[in-house]
């Protein structure tokens, strides 16, 4: 515990230096490797979510548009 009055005293003088450090019990060191870890497996899970909303957001592939369904109904002689 670094804390407490530190003198420093030569011949003549005498200096005293009070020292209040408060350490961290719960802190983790964050070094580069970690660091890039992290904004890898972001960009990752970010394009991984847009691929899934892509997919999911409503291409009916299978049916036809709603344009041609309007096409072939007004197709009718007695309408034109």
């Amino acid at each position: 515990d670094p804390r407490g009055l530190y003198t420093c005293e030569t011949e003549t003088q005498r200096s005293s230096l009070q020292v209040h450090y408060r350490m961290c019990q719960n802190c983790i060191e964050v070094d580069a490797p970690t660091i890039s870890g992290i904004v890898v497996a972001d960009v990752v899970a970010t394009l991984f979510l847009a691929v899934a909303v892509y997919c999911i957001s409503g291409h009916d592939r299978g049916h036809t548009s709603r344009a041609s369904d309007r096409q072939n109904l007004i197709a009718n002689e007695l309408y034109q």
